[in-house]
């Protein structure tokens, strides 16, 4: 690809596998079911998403010379991302995820996201003094960023004026790393999309709706939050007001990527120039699309 990306998608890219049955599980359970492998990881599944809504997204990853390395960027290729920039490594595996989902929902999962930690700032030499950006020629478009970094690079990125004038989307990866995006809290750096739980662990504090948790995320210094809760009401807070919908009632046949999802949706409404209530809507009914099974993994 020649032409300027629309948006720099930055952390995880991995192998998703993923077994999923329709039975309820318990700990311990062993029950018949699918086991599917496809590509993932947060950074990666905004990028496809994005992909899907006609955007043309950059990878900033990290991924090992191997074989599954070798497989992962000819499907990213082929689904019209660009992955000129992704760092590869000799001696570093391509990361992977594993997860075990039921008709109860998520039951497990193991994010192996290593090889991206041990990789740190060498995946943002295109934006630091390269191609993409330089310190006297910042990056000024839109980034989509996850928390699979680790809290040292999220905080230098957080301070840095390399990042001052993007339009950062942030999103923590997972609950476990939810509170690696404090020094975008305290910055006021950036939207954040985030879950209820994970609201909770950046403020140190429990909420029982969304409304609660991203008024709170405001005042504690977030310039925008968007907090999600399952079937329950979403809300979208900043300075503006909130703005709260409920999400369609749907079957659920699957969880993993309905948050990265409901993000790729919303930053696409945004970019067609869509009203904050309009893609809030169009987030809610895409994720809900995701987990019905409407869109194929």
């Amino acid at each position: 690809m020649t032409a300027s990306p629309d948006i720099l998608c930055i952390g995880s890219a991995l192998w998703d596998v993923i077994g999923r049955t329709p039975s309820h599980m318990r700990a311990g359970a062993d029950v018949p079911g699918r086991i599917t492998r496809i590509p993932g990881g947060v950074a990666l599944n905004i990028a496809m998403t994005l992909g899907r809504f006609g955007l043309r997204p950059a990878l900033l990853t990290a991924l090992g010379r191997d074989a599954e390395g070798d497989e992962l960027i000819r499907e990213c290729i082929a689904l019209g991302l660009d992955m000129t920039h992704v760092y590869r490594s000799d001696d570093l595996p391509t990361d992977s995820y594993m997860a075990i989902e039921g008709a109860n929902g998520l039951i497990a999962a193991i994010a192996d996201a290593h090889s991206l930690e041990a990789a740190g700032q060498r995946i943002l030499r295109p934006l630091l003094d390269g191609p993409l950006g330089r310190p006297d020629t910042p990056y000024t478009g839109q980034i989509a960023l996850d928390g699979n970094l680790t809290e040292a690079l999220l905080a230098e990125i957080a301070q840095s004026p390399l990042f001052a004038q993007a339009d950062l989307r942030i999103a923590p990866a997972s609950p476990g790393k939810a509170e690696r995006l404090t020094p975008f809290l305290r910055g006021g750096r950036g939207t954040l999309y985030v879950n209820l739980e994970e609201a909770g662990l950046l403020c140190q504090d429990r909420f029982d709706t969304a409304p609660e948790a991203a008024a709170r995320l405001v005042e504690r210094g977030a310039a925008r939050a968007l907090v999600t809760h399952g079937g329950d009401l979403c809300c979208d807070a900043s300075a503006d007001g909130l703005i709260s919908q409920r999400p369609p009632e749907v079957l659920v046949t699957k969880v993993t990527g309905a948050g990265d999802t409901f993000m790729a949706a919303h930053i696409a409404a945004e970019r067609k120039g869509q009203s904050r209530a309009k893609a809030l809507d169009f987030a809610l009914q895409t994720a809900a699309a995701h987990v019905s099974g409407e869109i194929a993994s």
